[in-house]
């Protein structure tokens, strides 16, 4: 039933002009907006660690000085 009344509306809006199809839109797009659950707001400090694991056994110093001295050729 609801795949009926999905194609009766796109049909409808495939009727409207250019114009009433963007009013449309944005009239849509703020619905949905309002209604939707908030956002779960982030931390940057979730990021604390993250790929740790691929520096494992690399000395830091060391591959600083490797980093630059490739720079210079």
């Amino acid at each position: 039933m609801a795949a009926h009344a999905y194609e009766k509306a796109l049909q409808l809006a495939e009727s409207l002009s250019a114009e009433e199809q963007q009013r449309l839109l944005a009239e849509l797009t703020a619905r949905l907006a309002k209604n939707a659950p908030p956002e779960k707001k982030h931390s940057i400090m979730e990021l604390c660690g993250l790929g740790k694991e691929i520096w494992e056994g690399i000395d830091a110093q060391e591959y600083v000085r490797n980093e630059r001295a490739s720079w210079n050729g």
